[in-house]
């Protein structure tokens, strides 16, 4: 079989030894008869997994015990409740930064719950901090790492004198991160962590137990902390996927390492769009992102032919989001240098045709 490279924004490429390892476990996971699909989450053989998951997340991103890490379900969607529902305490407003879609989606939602006040917006660059206008009042200040969509990303993090919240969803595990500096750090599987179904949450222990009243029980960190993210029966395959992604990551070398390969395949992608006629990148320099490559070219005709072409060359997934259009290359922890490689020889061979 033949597996094509896959450059999809999420659900997205997940590291072909996992595939292969998940693979060899379906039917029957080291001698237990059973599928880890099919056995009870109360069970040894799955505390078990679950147990190493975390303390291997733990490990990748250095968390201290200061943090809970909660495995959830529900996606980083429905962290847009459960971050203002958790933190709020006594305060009625809370900060966001609008860099993209999801900034915008996490601002809609907490305003059905407090006055939101936007701290700056852009779409194509990261608003220079010092031009912030903050609310000392805050309940918190709220950013998106990574805007999936847009191709804007935080190469390095705010200070703030409120508890500082990042959805991280499209850049988790892509790079170290100084997680002392958040208080909350929240991101979706399905693009860096494993498959759809599954939402980690890192929350600073001294946060927990200020839901608002009324929360519902579900949606109060402190209860799924208590309960070690069991508190219901939890999307348990992707957990299992996800921990052995984070195995996997373990063994490439851990974060430090990953970063430079990161970094590598975006170098390679964005050379060639600097250098091109043809293609163009919308989003400013310095702010980048080296997981999501979004890049234009001059007319939607071409646009749909780039992207036949690159389904014949076995180049999928390429179509920018349908509220940006263009083309988006997601190029996250799984996807290989080859595939980077496969692309920038077909943007070439584009170019030269059509340029």
């Amino acid at each position: 079989m033949s597996r094509a490279f896959n450059f999809s924004a999420g659900p997205a490429a997940m590291p072909t030894e996992v595939l292969e390892r998940a693979q060899a476990e379906m039917l029957d996971y080291r001698g237990t008869g059973m599928s880890v699909m099919e056995m009870s989450h109360r069970s040894s053989e799955f505390i078990e997994i679950a147990e190493r998951a975390e303390a291997d997340f733990r490990e990748l991103l250095s968390v201290s015990d200061d943090y809970a890490v909660l495995f959830l379900q529900g996606g980083a969607t429905l962290q847009f409740s459960m971050v203002p529902l958790n933190l709020l305490g006594d305060s009625a407003s809370a900060d966001y930064l609008d860099t993209g879609s999801w900034s915008a989606k996490a601002i809609k939602e907490a305003r059905r719950l407090c006055e939101v006040n936007v701290v700056a917006s852009s779409l194509d660059h990261i608003p220079n901090p010092d031009e912030w206008s903050t609310d000392p009042q805050a309940a918190y200040l709220h950013i998106c790492s990574n805007e999936t969509i847009g191709g804007v990303q935080f190469q390095d993090f705010p200070s703030a004198d409120v508890p500082l919240v990042a959805d991280m969803s499209s850049d988790i595990l892509s790079r170290p991160v100084d997680v002392s500096r958040f208080a909350v750090i929240y991101a979706g599987a399905q693009k860096n962590m494993g498959p759809a179904g599954l939402a980690v949450v890192v929350v600073r222990k001294d946060l927990l137990g200020r839901a608002r009243p009324g929360t519902p029980s579900m949606l109060d960190y402190s209860v799924h902390a208590e309960a070690g993210s069991m508190s219901n029966t939890p999307p348990t395959y992707s957990w299992y996927l996800a921990g052995l992604v984070f195995e996997w990551l373990k063994d490439q070398g851990g974060l430090a390492a990953v970063e430079h390969a990161n970094r590598c395949k975006a170098s390679k992608l964005y050379g060639v769009i600097d250098a091109s006629d043809l293609f163009h990148s919308p989003v400013a320099s310095a702010d980048r992102s080296f997981m999501n490559v979004t890049f234009t070219l001059p007319d939607a005709e071409l646009d749909a032919q780039f992207l036949a072409g690159a389904r014949e060359a076995g180049l999928l997934n390429l179509k920018g989001h349908r509220s940006v259009g263009g083309m988006r290359a997601s190029i996250y922890n799984a996807v290989p240098e080859a595939a980077v490689d496969a692309l920038v020889g077909y943007m070439r061979e584009f170019e030269a045709a059509h340029g």
